[in-house]
Parts: C-alpha cells; structure tokens; sequence
C-alpha cells in the first residue's frame, strides 16, 4: 500500500528509482486508528505530517451542537496537511473511516525530503495546489449543484483519484462510505442521500453493492454531474515541467 504515494506524486512529476526508495521508508506505518476514531482532534497541537497509508478518512468541523461538515476524504497516498506543524492548534479534526494505517512524519523528515529530492517537492507542490483544486470544486458543489449532481459528482471524483494510486479493478472501486458520510460531505441529509442513489441506480449510472461502487457508464455519469475532470489535472502536466527530467 506505501506505493500508493508514489503512484500519487508520479502523476506530477517522474520519480527516480532513488526518490522511489525514499518515499517508502517514509511510507513506514507509525500506527493503526480503529474505524471512526480521530487521528487528531480540533484544539490539540499538531506534531507530524500524517500520510494516509491504507483505509480511508476525512477531515471534519463541527458546530457547538454536534452537526458535522466533512470539508474532505482521504485515501491511500494522501496527506493531511503538508505544513501543518506550524500551527499551534488544529482548526479542525481528522478522523478515520475504516481502519487506517496512518505514517506520522516529523519536521525534520518532511524537511530532509524535500531539500534532498527536488522531484519529491516538484510533485508536492503539484498535490498542494490540486488539493486546494479540489476544495473549490466542492465549494462550488455545495453551493450551486442539485442533489443528483452533488452525489454524481462526489462519486466519480472519489474513483478518479482511487485510480490514480492504482485502487481501482476497471470501472469498479471500494467506496466504505456511509450515506451519512456522503450526507455530511454534500450538504443533504441521509434520507436525500438515500433518495439521490436510488435515483442514480435507476438511471443505470452507478451499482452500488456491499460498499462496492462500478460506474458502468462513465461518461454519461459525467455529463449528468456536469464534471469537468481538469481540475484534478489528471494530464500529468507537471511531469514535463523540468526538462532533465
């Protein structure tokens, strides 16, 4: 599962054999959160960069009187946070979906890595502003998409980036999402979840089974949530960024 952010950031730059070995150490597991337990804690202090090695979580905010806004999912190969350290307190909670094996890196890890591997800081930077890509996409999700698109939306940008880091069987994907999970992400509640998917499984664009999602017909699914993929820049743009390389 490590080379999960290896196929992450090679969708950025290219990655030398060297950059490669470097990657998986630090791709070593430091721990393992059971399901919907919280990695970190809004107000608690920050210490390491946590890369999600296998299982899924979420970061989340929460209102005084226990309403949940999931502002983003985590997969294998992502980050939470690349600077985060520098904060003094978490403004908001990571929390696990399934069981997650989570690597914690220091500062002085994350620093060595990127001073020593020009690659490696070319494909962050790359992840940084394609994670900042995919916040406005869904700000503009919530604010102006329909229900139907808002899920139909969600969903095929979850296995886009599952079949970046190689977590996808042709046109299927795990999803362990729980419709309250989808409700929290989306700005609906679980019943209109529920409604929303019944609606797409009888317009023939999704089979959901068992936690298993398959997109039988991709490009309609994408016309039907008005999906525009550039913002995930899936083109590898930046692997062509240096020409040494």
């Amino acid at each position: 599962m490590a080379q999960a952010l290896t196929h992450r950031l090679e969708a950025f730059t290219r990655l030398s054999p060297d950059d490669k070995e470097a990657l998986a150490k630090l791709s070593k597991v430091a721990r393992v959160v059971p399901p919907r337990r919280d990695l970190i804690r809004e107000g608690e202090k920050p210490k390491f960069v946590h890369l999600m090695v296998d299982g899924w979580a979420c970061r989340y905010k929460t209102l005084p009187d226990g309403r949940r806004q999931v502002v983003a999912f985590f997969v294998p190969g992502d980050f939470c946070d690349l600077n985060v350290y520098v904060l003094k307190e978490m403004d908001h909670s990571i929390g696990a979906i399934t069981r997650l094996s989570v690597a914690d890196i220091s500062r002085d890890d994350m620093d060595a890595l990127t001073t020593n591997y020009p690659r490696i800081t070319q494909g962050l930077w790359w992840e940084a502003l394609v994670n900042a890509a995919i916040q406005r996409e869904w700000t503009l999700n919530i604010g102006q998409r329909t229900a139907y698109e808002r899920i139909a939306h969600l969903l095929l940008e979850l296995f886009l980036r599952l079949r970046t880091v190689g977590l996808t069987n042709g046109i299927s994907c795990d999803l362990p999402l729980t419709q309250t999970d989808l409700a929290d992400a989306t700005g609906l509640t679980a019943v209109h979840v529920n409604r929303t998917l019944q609606e797409l499984r009888r317009d023939g664009l999704i089979v959901l089974e068992k936690r298993r999602l398959t997109l039988p017909d991709i490009e309609a699914l994408m016309t039907a949530a008005m999906f525009n993929p550039n913002y995930l820049h899936l083109d590898h743009e930046g692997r062509y960024l240096d020409s040494n390389q």
